[in-house]
């Protein structure tokens, strides 16, 4: 089996997808500017099932591009911000559930990956623990690895994480009637009542053609008085989302103190149609309330009329992270063992540089994570926003990597540099770790099965987003290695639902 995929994608590294086992020409790296990877444009998207369109007509994605293969001699530093959003994922479960191919557009490789526990060592002390690991797949060439840089932020015990102020901002204008968007939005934040401490609160707002307070805060041990709140929302008008924001941070900021957490709950389809409609517009008007702690966390969903870019560039301004919920399951998973666990942020602007050797390695390439780009200078620039990181949140960037030839087992790879920014003092932080040939497997069979999970979803996605780097590898090829590797593969009920899914979707594209 083994033999034949590599025969089939013999000239494709997917979950980085390259086209050739050698070192590319030098004229493949000209036009990449050095400490600033230009992603790749990606390519005009033929219609589909649910094709990109203006927010009042569609649903809104943005295809971010292709990252390119970089040659170390002429850019060494890949710079980019953390990120743990993970709506992409489920973006695509509710198009494979109904029937359909997900929009190549709405495919973020790296939101695939860390939709899915890595099982990553927790700190004792430090904020961060870096584990670094890899080899070669089967859908690499010769001389070609897959590397898998994780990071594991240190846990806050419930009992021990500072009191939470949670401001819930609902759409309730009519797109939110559609396919019982609001009853999902109203039974999430049922689930999420129950599992917080009672000595939090939460406030609601809602929007349509105007935004008003429904609840102003309220400590949760009043869980009555939070429920009848919900049970009295009904959707209708329009979707004035910037009202609605604005009034939920000055809601926010009334009870904004230093230390407890507080946060902005945005639970909308994104289709803005009445006052700002764009992000920059939005945050700009509030931007002194994310830079003073108040945090924005974007809940989507839906689909048929939805502004996936919106929402997700909504979540990066504001601090926060960005989740799509579709169904009662979905929702327990963010809303108890997600949200509830990782309020307490122990990085802002959280950023990664990987720097690689060039004795080592020929060429490497960032799977996913376009749109989180970050220019080598301005690694150190704390004024830059990148990701903030929750309690227990883990993040994974695969890179896709060329060796030179003459590499040893001890030879030196790359450098992991990790910064942030303190939530408490607002100092800046730094931890680094290298990365040497001998933390890479020799074989696949070798590899931790988390890692070899993450190489068949990141390769899944690849050829699902039409990334002109996944050659000539089909789902079929990345089902029959899963379907080989499935006993040896997580044990876990996410892990089995992505295998459903990576079988129906077989079926779609046949």
């Amino acid at each position: 089996m083994r033999t034949m995929l590599l025969a089939l994608v013999a000239a494709a590294l997917v979950a980085s997808a390259c086209t050739s086992s050698a070192l590319p020409a030098a004229s493949s790296f000209q036009g990449v500017t050095p400490g600033h990877h230009q992603p790749t444009p990606g390519p005009v998207w033929p219609a589909g099932p649910a094709p990109t369109a203006t927010p009042d007509g569609g649903v809104t994605f943005e295809n971010p591009g292709t990252n390119p293969w970089v040659d170390p001699r002429q850019d060494g530093e890949s710079t980019f911000g953390l990120d743990v959003d993970t709506a992409s994922y489920t973006i695509a479960q509710r198009y494979v559930a109904e029937g359909s191919q997900p929009d190549p557009a709405s495919i973020r490789v790296e939101e695939w990956v860390n939709a899915f526990d890595q099982g990553y060592p927790a700190p004792e002390e430090a904020a961060f623990a870096i584990v670094a690991d890899g080899g070669p797949t089967p859908f690499t060439d010769e001389g070609e690895v897959l590397l898998r840089i994780g990071l594991q932020a240190r846990d806050v015990a419930n009992r021990d994480r500072q009191r939470a102020a949670l401001t819930f901002v609902i759409d309730t204008s009519g797109s939110m009637e559609r396919d019982g968007r609001l009853e999902i939005v109203k039974a999430s934040i049922r689930i999420l009542v129950q599992g917080l401490d009672r000595n939090d609160r939460v406030a609601i707002v809602t929007f349509g053609d105007e935004a008003r307070v429904v609840l102003g805060p309220t400590p949760a041990s009043s869980a009555n008085q939070i429920l009848d709140a919900l049970d009295s929302l009904h959707p209708g008008g329009s979707t004035n989302l910037e009202a609605g924001l604005r009034l939920g941070y000055d809601l926010a900021r009334q009870t904004l103190t230093e230390n407890d957490i507080d946060r902005v709950i945005l639970a909308s389809d994104g289709v803005a149609n009445v006052g700002l409609t764009d992000p920059t517009s939005i945050l700009g008007a509030i931007k002194r309330d994310a830079d003073a702690g108040i945090e924005l966390i974007s809940v989507g969903v839906g689909l048929g009329n939805y502004n996936d870019a919106l929402l997700e560039q909504l979540a990066d301004q504001g601090d926060g992270f960005y989740a799509y919920v579709n169904t009662r399951e979905e929702a327990e998973r963010l809303f108890t063992e997600e949200l509830t666990s990782t309020l307490e942020t122990v990085a802002l602007d959280a950023r990664a540089q990987v720097t690689f050797d060039r004795a080592s390695v020929a060429a490497y390439r960032l799977v996913g994570y376009e749109n989180r780009d970050i220019a080598d200078r301005d690694f150190t620039n704390d004024d830059i926003k990148a990701g903030a990181i929750g309690a227990g949140h883990s993040v994974t960037a695969l890179y896709a990597v060329r060796l030179a030839r003459g590499v040893t087992p001890q030879s030196h790879l790359a450098t992991v540099h990790l910064r942030w920014t303190d939530p408490d003092g607002g100092d800046a932080a730094e931890t680094s770790r290298d990365i040497r040939t001998s933390d890479l497997a020799r074989t696949f069979a070798a590899t931790d099965p988390h890692f070899r999970f993450d190489a068949i979803v990141a390769s899944t996605a690849e050829v699902l987003r039409g990334s002109e780097l996944a050659g000539r590898l089909a789902i079929r090829d990345i089902a029959a290695v899963a379907n080989s590797e499935a006993e040896l593969l997580p044990a876990t009920a996410e892990v089995h639902a992505f295998l459903d899914m990576l079988t129906n979707l077989g079926r779609l594209r046949d």
